[in-house]
């Protein structure tokens, strides 16, 4: 799968809104585009090189990582318990290869938020059901969070 054809499938969800970084996307629920900073929690982010960690191995030519915040039951579902052990730098031992490609794993360091990650996936029919569950979480909590200020 080419990074452009994740990117355009992401961007075409309703109320979506993109912050890029160091060649890093990050991918908000924000239908009217007003979030203040605070709240600016994104649903899916892409890494296209380790500008904050090394464990992926996303110096490859070409590479990067797909991550994805999942509800809990959908989390577990996959997983297992949230991993709680981590090394000495940090990362959640959760007994996957983190380098590994096309490989749907716990994210390495915001598992315990139920976070998923794969690296080079090589396609897309199979990420976007959780592609969607994350999108729909998003707009849940976003819409969850106004009816408590208008409440």
């Amino acid at each position: 799968m080419k990074l452009d054809e994740l990117d355009r499938t992401i961007r075409a969800y309703d109320g979506v809104r993109v912050l890029e970084a160091q060649d890093d996307l990050f991918y908000l629920y924000d239908p009217a585009g007003d979030l203040p900073a605070e709240r600016q929690q994104p649903f899916a982010t892409v890494v296209t090189g380790d500008h904050y960690e090394k464990v992926s191995q996303l110096d490859r030519p070409g590479s990067w990582r797909l991550n994805l915040g999942l509800t809990k039951t959908t989390y577990t579902g996959l997983f297992g318990p949230v991993p709680t052990e981590r090394d000495a730098d940090w990362v959640f031992d959760s007994g996957h290869d983190y380098a590994a490609r096309d490989v749907l794993m716990p994210h390495p360091f915001y598992a315990g938020q139920h976070w998923v990650a794969i690296v080079d996936p090589t396609g897309l029919d199979q990420l976007l059901p959780l592609i969607d569950e994350a999108y729909r979480f998003a707009a849940r909590k976003y819409s969850n969070h106004q009816a408590r200020q208008t409440g």
